[in-house]
C-alpha cells in the first residue's frame, strides 16, 4: 500500500492571514464515496464560514476534526482512501502525519513570501498581494466596496497554476482613498499602471462586478496586454443595477444598517458572519471612504443604471472571454450573462448569488483555470 493511495483532508488556507479554523458539521458520513467538488465539512474562520470541497475523490475513512475543534492550517481533518486500504494502513498514515506535522509560521499579514505589499502609483498607495510563480500572470480586480479578501477562496487554486496578483482599488481596502473622478477610465488606468509598475506586460484579467467592467475596459483599450477575460457577476454586460444596494452600502455606518445590504450579496445569508460585518464597518469608518464610494457610485451607477455597457465591444475581442453569474444574484441580474453576445462563453451557477466566486469557489476556480489555459497559447 503506497502513501499516495491515502488522501489527507487538511484544514484549508483561505487568505493570507488565516492561521487556523474551527471545525463545523461534517456533511459526509464515514464510508461514503466522495467525488471531486463535493462539500465535505464546514469550517469557520475569523473572516467567513464556508465548506471544504474535495480536491480528490475517494471513500471517507476517518473524521478526525471534531465539532468546534480549532485546528491550524494544514492540520488533519480527515482521511480518504479506497475501501481496499486496510484500517491498519489508515492508522499508520494518521500516526505518521500527526508525528511530522508542523504548523506553518505566519506573520501579522500571513506567509513571509506571500505577504501584503504596497506600491505608490501616481501618488496613491495601492495594497496588493502576489502568490504563485507560474509563467502566466493573473490579475484579480474586485468590485464596488470590495477588497482583496473577496478572493479568499480563489487565490490558492489559481496560484497553483499561475502567478496571481490581487489589488485593492483606490477608495477600497487599505489603498489610498483618493479616487479622482472615480470613473471607469480612471480605475482602469490605475490597474494598467499597477501592471506597469510590476512589469506585468500581459495578464489574464478576472474581474468581479464593477471589476468586470474595469477588466473589459482595459482589454478594449489595451488588447495587447490581456490574454483572457474572466467576468464574474460582471458589470458592463447590461444596464440594470440594484441601486438600493449601491446607495445603502455607501451610506451605512452601523451594524443594523449594513447587515441587510451585505446579505443581498449571498444566496446563503448565513455566510454574512459577525466578523464580515465588523470588517466592513472598520473599513467604512476610515477617513474618506464614504466620499470615495459616493464618487465611484455616481460615476458608474447614476440614476439606477450602469453608465457603461461594453458587451458588444468585448464580444469583438480576439481572446477567450468567460462570463460567470450566480442565478440568485440580487445586485446584477444573471440575465446579463445569459444574454451576452454569442462569442462570450457563459455560465450561470444555481444556488449562488453575487459573490459566486465565494459561494461556488471550486466550480468557479476550475472554469477560470481552464480559461487561463485556453488563453495561454
Amino acid at each position: 500500500m503506497t502513501e499516495a493511495s491515502i488522501i489527507a483532508i487538511k484544514m484549508p488556507k483561505w487568505g493570507l492571514s488565516m492561521s487556523e479554523g474551527k471545525v463545523g458539521d461534517w456533511l459526509v458520513e464515514v464510508g461514503k464515496e466522495i467525488n471531486i467538488g463535493d462539500e465535505i465539512l464546514e469550517v469557520e474562520t475569523d473572516k467567513i464560514a464556508s465548506s471544504v470541497e474535495a480536491t480528490d475523490g475517494g471513500v471517507l475513512r476517518r473524521q478526525l476534526g471534531q465539532f468546534d475543534e480549532v485546528l491550524p492550517v494544514g492540520g488533519l481533518l480527515g482521511v480518504m482512501a479506497d475501501s481496499s486500504v486496510s484500517d491498519g494502513d489508515i492508522d499508520a498514515f494518521i500516526e505518521e502525519f500527526q508525528a511530522n506535522f508542523v504548523p506553518e509560521e505566519s506573520g501579522e499579514d500571513g506567509d513571509a513570501g506571500n505577504a501584503y505589499a504596497k506600491i505608490n502609483i501616481g501618488g496613491r498607495d495601492i495594497r496588493y498581494v502576489q502568490q504563485g510563480d507560474g509563467e502566466q500572470n493573473v490579475v484579480l480586480i474586485h468590485g464596488f466596496g470590495g477588497d482583496i479578501d473577496n478572493w479568499l477562496f480563489n487565490l490558492g487554486d489559481l496560484s497553483a497554476k499561475a502567478t496571481v496578483y490581487a489589488l485593492d482599488l483606490p477608495g477600497h481596502g487599505q489603498s489610498s482613498k483618493e479616487v479622482g473622478d472615480g470613473s471607469l477610465e480612471t480605475l482602469a488606468q490605475c490597474v494598467v499602471d499597477f501592471m506597469d509598475e510590476l512589469d506585468i506586460t500581459k495578464a489574464h484579467l478576472v474581474g468581479h462586478s464593477m471589476g468586470g467592467a474595469i477588466a473589459q475596459q482595459i482589454a478594449i483599450d489595451h488588447p495587447d496586454r490581456v490574454a483572457s477575460l474572466g467576468l464574474i457577476c460582471s458589470a458592463g454586460l447590461g444596464d440594470e443595477i440594484n441601486q438600493d444596494y449601491i446607495d445603502g452600502f455607501t451610506h451605512a455606518n452601523s451594524r443594523r444598517e449594513v447587515k441587510p445590504h451585505l446579505q443581498k450579496l449571498f444566496a446563503d445569508e448565513s455566510l454574512v458572519t459577525r466578523q464580515i460585518i465588523d470588517d466592513i464597518l472598520k473599513y467604512k469608518r476610515l477617513d474618506g471612504v464614504e466620499q470615495a464610494l459616493q464618487t465611484i457610485g455616481t460615476a458608474h451607477f447614476a440614476g439606477g443604471k450602469q453608465q457603461s455597457v461594453s458587451a458588444d465591444q468585448t464580444a469583438t475581442l480576439n481572446i477567450p472571454v468567460l462570463a460567470i453569474s450566480g442565478e440568485a444574484d440580487q445586485i446584477i441580474p444573471a440575465a446579463h450573462t445569459e444574454n451576452a453576445p454569442q462569442s462570450i462563453e457563459t455560465k450561470v451557477i444555481d444556488g449562488a448569488g453575487h459573490m459566486v466566486q465565494m459561494e461556488a469557489a471550486g466550480e468557479v476556480n476550475k472554469m477560470l483555470i481552464e480559461l487561463i489555459q485556453r488563453g495561454s497559447g
